[in-house]
């Protein structure tokens, strides 16, 4: 039994697959706007039944991938050694994301993966999908920052948003400047450098920055 089941799901996930492959590649062909939904169920030799069984929305044909990584942030803060913050635990994981060139990170330039930056960047649609996968990535970080003895509250869920918001400001920097005509193995050590300062930030807070802000302002203000 345990086996046929291991069949089943696998058989499932080639489907899924196949499907997905299918309409990553026609979009980007064609665009996403000029494909539908039936046109990707050809391509991939399934009905449009069985597509929205396995993507409910034209828009999780692209994002499915990076909907993937939804929970990992909070994953990663649940998942870490007894002997490591949670903050530490995540400036690890995404070194090791950059490392890995992993395309979450925006440090991969196959073609594939640049075409689906493109494909996001210059559909609306997709964009504003984006925004609700890193508003439920933020609140599921919380959730797990809490569960790590972080009080319940506004102050823990403004934290869990900064680190998502710095996790795709990076990544978006690094599409950013692969997109220039740089390399990753070329942009990797100033990817690394820009984490390592991004995370010393969170850790520090923004007192430094905010200082630096009132001193500049005060400079400009008339006296009292």
């Amino acid at each position: 039994m345990a086996e046929r089941v291991g069949l089943r799901e696998r058989k499932k996930q080639r489907t899924r697959a196949a499907i997905a492959d299918a309409a990553i590649a026609m979009f980007l062909e064609s665009g996403f706007d000029e494909v539908s939904c039936a046109d990707v169920a050809a391509r991939a030799e399934v009905s449009k039944p069985t597509l929205f069984k396995y993507f409910p929305a034209k828009e999780d044909l692209v994002l499915h991938r990076i909907a993937d990584h939804e929970g990992e942030a909070a994953a990663v803060a649940r998942e870490r050694a007894a002997s490591e913050d949670p903050l530490a635990a995540l400036r690890r994981h995404h070194l090791a994301a950059l490392a890995a060139r992993d395309p979450i990170t925006g440090l991969n330039d196959t073609p594939e993966v640049r075409g689906l930056h493109q494909l996001i960047e210059s559909t609306p649609a997709l964009s504003a999908r984006m925004l609700g996968f890193a508003e439920r990535r933020a609140e599921a970080l919380a959730d797990a920052l809490v569960e790590a003895g972080a009080p319940a509250g506004i102050a823990t869920r403004i934290a869990a948003h900064q680190v998502v918001t710095a996790q795709r400001v990076l990544a978006e920097e690094n599409v950013r400047q692969l997109s220039s005509g740089r390399s990753p193995d070329e942009l990797y050590p100033e990817a690394v450098a820009a984490a390592e300062c991004a995370f010393d930030m969170l850790r520090t807070g923004l007192d430094g920055i905010c200082g630096d802000l009132r001193a500049e302002s005060a400079g400009r203000l008339p006296p009292k």
